[in-house]
């Protein structure tokens, strides 16, 4: 499936070669399942949260209609009380709200009809129109619910560390510095995208400085000790016992 796009970043970026070989084959695939307004509530509620914390309180509001998620209608017509007790913070329930309203009123279309055919930049200007999305979380939306093959997240802190990392970078590049190492991978960006996330998981962790062990403070203080013994066999007894006679107490 993404045999052309790893032929192609291959070909024209050795350092990203040697990432795509680290980390194996590409299992990029989008997210099919239910709306894309199913998606992007999905996204909001995962906005600077931990995985296991954002699933939960997704869990617990698709609890409140059936076990599933909510159309436009239904969520604006549930009390904020409702789903703040699902685990929603105020500022997240207001971002669900204003795309729930703007969805329903048509301002911001979101139906595969409505925006399927759309560019990629179409689509930013129209979905950055709601309170709590801007360019990273639909630059998420284009590549893991729409598959859109050249997305380049150039605001993202894990495409920044990881280039950093590949590139042996000694300062963090910019997002002007991500858009100019990446462009050589149009059109295939989405794939470099996935293949530098991945390559934060798989990289090995910078070794911690060990303390000397015992054994090794053993070994280095040895030489020190084989020294001193043969600095002692240089000094006559008679010499020694005179000094230990003066440092004696009467």
């Amino acid at each position: 499936m993404h045999t052309p796009s790893i032929r192609h970043l291959k070909r024209v970026d050795p350092v990203l070669a040697g990432v795509i070989d680290r980390v194996g084959p590409c299992r990029l695939e989008p997210r099919r399942e239910g709306t894309h307004f199913d998606a992007l509530v999905r996204s909001i509620v995962y906005q600077q949260l931990s995985g296991k914390a954002a699933g939960t309180i997704l869990g617990r509001v698709h609890a409140l209609f059936g076990d599933r998620s909510p159309t436009p209608a239904e969520l604006l017509a549930t009390p904020d009380e409702t789903l703040r007790a699902a685990g929603l913070s105020r500022q997240k329930l207001s971002y669900l709200k204003d795309l729930a309203a703007k969805v329903e009123s048509g301002e911001v279309p979101l139906t595969a009809e409505q925006i399927d055919h759309l560019g990629d930049e179409e689509i930013i200007e129209r979905l950055v129109r709601v309170k709590g999305i801007g360019r990273w979380t639909v630059h998420m939306f284009l590549i893991f619910r729409l598959g859109r093959p050249d997305v380049l997240p150039e605001l993202d802190l894990g495409i920044q560390n990881a280039i950093r990392r590949a590139y042996r970078m000694r300062k963090q590049p910019g997002p002007k510095d991500v858009l100019r190492i990446g462009k050589s991978w149009t059109p295939h960006a989405s794939v470099a995208s996935w293949y530098l996330w991945r390559s934060l998981e798989s990289a090995p962790p910078a070794a911690p400085r060990k303390k000397a062990s015992v054994s090794s403070r053993s070994t280095k203080a040895a030489p020190r000790q084989a020294s001193q013994r043969r600095k002692d066999k240089k000094k006559s007894p008679q010499r020694t016992q005179r000094k230990a006679k003066l440092k004696s107490p009467r």
